[in-house]
């Protein structure tokens, strides 16, 4: 019986070691939807490195290691070890889709993009030949009849209290920095809703009372989303998503969002300056509105949560301090910032690696903690300098408390509340260690 190892990779702090914790709190989709894929003679194994010890001496005859962000390059070292040891590698998800050919260097094959039809060719092959080829890149056009996901393989780790469910892939905007809109160039792909609901059934059957939609824009089509949450309602669960703002426009689509169960949305918010909007092709968005629509979220009973990017061309000292002044101001629950980073393959990666404002071409550096590039008004150092201080002044305890216990709408539900200090108590954790916040 042939056995397969598939390997989610921390990241490193700045002090050298792996990012640990003792539970995964927002889980992946990716291994248990492949694991559903993966013939019934395999034997299936799942590390997820935040949580789990890798053993280098797995009797896998198969490794498959995913690609989030900036963990790829622990990817590439896990990669090294295990060739090392004889065993095939394969890597998979964006990081390893938009820079194919650098990840080449270190595994024995890509499957580039989505994996519905490249994954089983590729377990196929190595069944049949023991080689694999070097790049399986099989596009698809519909996510229709996919497997109820290997839930199994999570519950058996510790995590949080939801589970991923994916309704559609990709985005309907093309921002050039985005890696989305890279890989699926304005195509939104959804699945039928009854199989959705499927899976969400599931989730509750497990015992779960919340699910996180792990869709990128799931108000891109406002019919699909009223139709999916006329069927979550009577399901009486909990849910987490994150869309654009255009949610708080359309006020009986959030009506309908929010009986359905939706109390959580990640919002990509990026600047508070229009123009800063406008020079990564986000003019759709307006600065001008932000403050009104989160108003009209949180009354609604959204809990906000915001991504925000400093080091455009238009980012100043200054105007990274309003940054903050805007987020503690609007008492933003759950914020988040990144540097902008030309992420190899996007449009923004090819825009400064023309006008030659690349600082450097080591994509280990491109993590969004550290200015890789030559903003127009602000310089390399000052920004990073800035980027740790708006990140140390949000999640400073005095902040926390005003953004959260001091947020009239949270104390409208307890839970949220609780959950929102939560979050920012660990993501103040993450800050102490110089390492970008997110929810592992």
């Amino acid at each position: 019986m042939p056995k397969i190892l598939f390997i989610q990779p921390t990241q490193y702090a700045e002090n050298g070691k792996l990012c640990t914790q003792r539970k995964i709190n927002l889980p992946g989709l990716a291994f248990p939807l492949l694991a559903a894929y993966t013939p019934k003679h395999w034997d299936i194994e799942v590390a997820i490195e935040v949580v789990d010890k890798i053993n280098f001496d797995s009797d896998a005859d198969l490794i498959a290691i995913g690609t989030m962000g900036h963990a790829i390059f622990r990817g590439a070292e896990i990669a090294h070890e295990f060739k090392k040891r004889g065993k095939t590698v394969v890597m998979g998800g964006y990081m390893a889709s938009i820079a194919y050919e650098e990840t080449l260097k270190h595994v024995d094959s890509v499957v580039v993009g989505d994996a519905e039809i490249s994954f089983n060719l590729m377990l196929k092959d190595f069944e049949q030949t023991g080689i694999l080829k070097p790049i399986y890149n099989h596009p698809i056009t519909e996510l229709k009849n996919l497997p109820l996901p290997r839930y199994d393989l999570l519950t058996q780790k510790s995590i949080g209290n939801m589970l991923p469910v994916q309704a559609g892939r990709g985005c309907s905007f093309q921002c050039s920095f985005c890696s989305i809109a890279c890989l699926y160039e304005g195509k939104y792909i959804f699945r039928p809703v009854d199989e959705v609901i499927r899976d969400i059934k599931e989730v509750k059957r497990l015992g779960f009372k919340r699910f996180y939609l792990i869709d990128d824009n799931i108000v891109s089509n406002p019919k699909y989303l009223r139709e999916l949450c006329e069927k979550i309602t009577p399901l009486k669960m909990n849910w987490a998503s994150q869309c654009a703002l255009h949610l708080a426009k359309k006020p009986d689509l959030l009506d309908v969002v929010v009986k359905s169960g939706c109390d959580l949305m990640s919002f990509g918010v990026e600047s508070i300056s229009q123009e800063a909007l406008n020079s990564i092709q986000k003019p759709w968005l307006k600065a001008s509105e932000h403050a009104e629509n989160f108003r009209i979220l949180s009354e609604a009973g959204i809990t906000v949560s915001t991504e925000m990017i400093v080091g455009t061309d238009e980012d100043t000292e200054d105007s990274i301090r309003k940054t903050f002044d805007f987020i503690n101001k609007n008492k933003v629950p759950i914020p988040r910032f990144y540097i902008l980073t030309p992420i190899p393959g996007t449009n923004l990666y090819r825009q400064y690696q023309d006008e030659g404002r690349l600082l450097t071409e080591n994509w280990k550096d491109f993590d969004g903690s550290q200015c890789v590039h030559i903003p127009k008004k602000i310089t390399p150092e000052k920004l990073t300098e800035m980027y740790w201080w708006l990140n140390r002044k949000t999640f400073s305890l005095k902040s926390i408390i005003n953004r959260t216990l001091f947020n009239k709408y949270l104390w409208r539900n307890p839970k949220m509340l609780l959950f929102s200090i939560g979050i920012n108590m660990h993501y103040r954790y993450y800050i102490k260690r110089r390492i970008t916040p997110n929810i592992f």
